[in-house]
């Protein structure tokens, strides 16, 4: 694959603050990348610096190779060749929805400019909407034109700033799908800035987790998931609760439910006090188990229930059971922990800002 961005070691001022520290990736030609984080965390001013909206106080940004911003240059925006689609979609409203998606085609005829804003339509699955104006589309609707228009051009890369954040929960999961299916179909480079791990997954060959200001890991979904290289990524990515234990051989642990081998080997010594980090899928019903927790909190999800579960000596577990299992709170159900990415951290880590149990954002 060849490379299309670069940010070399970027920073960025925002406020009189630093925003963005010393944060270096790379992006190949027809990837979907995300910066995923909490707000104020700096990815949004990222994007900004992409695009050519921010200047950069260190580093550099190549687009192609070329360098398009550092501390001394900003290629103007319009000089980039880039798409954006804005969390609000932008679109004009005194515009009908065909010339929504053209307003960015230039020096072509007509016929050329109506057969791309066809093309586009029907791409975004629109198809003869084009005389509709946007106060007469649907918020997803709306979303569509903004990314047709974005396309229609054929630009380097395409920027997605909170693009389903005014959505259902429902409407963004399946339009983000639907969004990933278009950009690979079209071979389109783009670069995702969201606050949402739904979508950053659903789009994301690799995301980047942003806190304050630096890229804390920059990953495919499931080693963000299942391989988290520091504490915060741990707490912020999925759901999960951290129980205290010892290492006893660099990849053995013991906790109070029980001693637990993995998959990697750790460099602590012998006796240093751990936090364990146990996911919902780490926990798995047993009956026949001798571990025994009670139920203090249930959520339905359909084909599965999330169970928090009270362990004898207070402490709590998440675990997701087949929902034909429904057990009542206060029930007594046998568990057992069947963790193949076995995660750690030392107890001297704990200085990162810690999520509930059930932080799934």
């Amino acid at each position: 694959m060849n490379e299309l961005l670069a940010l070399n070691n970027i920073e960025c001022e925002y406020d009189g603050r630093l925003a963005v520290c010393g944060l270096s990736l790379r992006v190949n030609k027809g990837e979907t990348v995300c910066l995923l984080g909490p707000s104020g965390c700096g990815k949004t001013t990222v994007l900004r610096a992409i695009a050519g909206f921010h200047p950069l106080s260190g580093g550099e940004i190549l687009i192609h190779g070329t360098t398009v911003s550092d501390p001394h240059f900003t290629l103007p925006p319009e000089q980039r060749h880039l798409g954006m689609v804005f969390q609000d979609h932008a679109l004009f409203p005194h515009l009908s929805v065909g010339n929504n998606v053209g307003f960015g085609l230039r020096g072509m005829s007509r016929e050329q400019k109506q057969t791309i804003i066809d093309e586009m339509l029907e791409l975004v699955g629109l198809t003869g909407m084009g005389d509709r104006y946007p106060h007469e589309l649907s918020g997803g609707q709306q979303q569509r034109v903004a990314l047709a228009r974005a396309l229609a051009p054929e630009p380097n890369l395409i920027l997605l700033d909170e693009p389903f954040s005014n959505l259902d929960i429902e409407l963004r999961e399946r339009l983000s799908g639907e969004v990933r299916e278009i950009l690979k179909h079209r071979g389109t480079t783009a670069v995702l800035v969201t606050h949402d791990q739904h979508e950053a997954f659903a789009l994301g060959d690799a995301v980047g987790v942003m806190h304050e200001g630096k890229l804390l890991q920059w990953d495919t979904p499931y080693d963000l998931y299942h391989e988290p290289g520091s504490r915060f990524v741990a707490d912020f990515i999925g759901q999960g609760v951290f129980l205290r234990g010892t290492l006893l051989t660099p990849n053995t642990m013991e906790t109070e439910i029980g001693m637990h081998k993995g998959n990697r080997a750790y460099p602590w010594a012998r006796g240093t006090r751990v936090e364990v980090l146990l996911r919902p899928d780490d926990i798995v019903p047993d009956p026949a188990s001798p571990l025994q927790a009670q139920v203090v909190q249930k959520a339905f999800r359909g084909a599965e229930i999330l169970y928090t579960l009270r362990l004898r000596s207070g402490g709590r577990v998440l675990s997701l059971f087949p929902s034909h299992a429904d057990h009542a709170l206060g029930e007594r159900v046998g568990i057992r922990v069947q963790a193949d990415h076995l995660v750690a951290f030392p107890l001297s880590e704990n200085h990162s800002p810690k999520a509930t149990p059930a932080a799934f954002i």
